[in-house]
């Protein structure tokens, strides 16, 4: 089995575990086709060019996963962080903490300000976000995110 076939598995695997969180079929399929699409080489990852990589007519069933379905995001990620604990976890295991800076041309996006930015290696007009991922011998997850909200 080639490492994307595994790979490919396992996301199975995951969406299994959290798909109890978005309650109707409905909705599983479209977070499974949000993922994928977030997980393609997709130029542009809007609505619209994530639903015609899934195949859909319209971006309006992904928008309402987002916009208008009732799922809590903090839930599924306690589900995700078990899940790599049960899969990747071992004595030797790190958590890595890291801040990323995503340029903004606007103010309208929440926690935007000019604020140093290492991405950029200068102070920018940015949203500062701030990641957690936790690495062992037997791989490596992304397992927390949160959006710097400046004061």
């Amino acid at each position: 089995m080639s490492a994307a076939e595994q790979w490919d598995l396992e996301l199975d695997d995951l969406f299994v575990t959290i798909g109890h969180r978005f309650g109707r079929v409905e909705l599983r399929r479209r977070m499974r086709d949000y993922v994928r699409g977030l997980l393609a080489p997709v130029a542009r990852k809007n609505s619209w060019q994530l639903a015609e990589q899934a195949g859909h007519a319209t971006p309006d069933g992904l928008q309402h996963l987002l916009a208008g379905a009732k799922w809590e995001p903090d839930d599924i990620r306690d589900d995700l962080q078990q899940y790599v604990a049960d899969k990747l976890g071992e004595d030797g295991g790190v958590l890595i903490i890291d801040d990323t800076g995503f340029i903004k041309k606007g103010t309208t996006s929440a926690g935007v300000q000019r604020q140093y930015s290492g991405t950029a290696g200068r102070t920018e007009n940015c949203q500062i976000g701030v990641f957690a991922a936790y690495a062992s011998g037997r791989g490596r997850a992304l397992v927390d995110r949160e959006l710097y909200l400046p004061k």
